[in-house]
């Protein structure tokens, strides 16, 4: 039954379970090493989950582009 489940989990969600399990890895990396808020433990599994997320999609882990661009028309830099 676990086979079948991680297997259905491989195949159709690669990017969202690699990323879910880095996120987990790293969080309780995080909260061995010391003082530790949960807070920043589920913000470790979210984004670990978002980039696998965007990752399976096609898109590129964090949309640079977009976020340059939104800087540029806010702040209008020497403009």
């Amino acid at each position: 039954m676990w086979n079948r489940l991680w297997e259905h989990l491989w195949e159709r969600h690669r990017g969202k379970t690699l990323g879910g399990a880095a996120g987990v890895l790293l969080g309780i990396l995080y909260l061995i090493c010391g003082f530790w808020d949960m807070l920043i433990f589920a913000l470790i599994v979210y984004t670990c989950y978002y980039i696998g997320k965007r990752v399976e999609r096609g898109d590129t882990p964090f949309p640079i582009e977009q976020v340059w661009r939104w800087f540029m028309d806010k702040w209008r830099l020497f403009r």
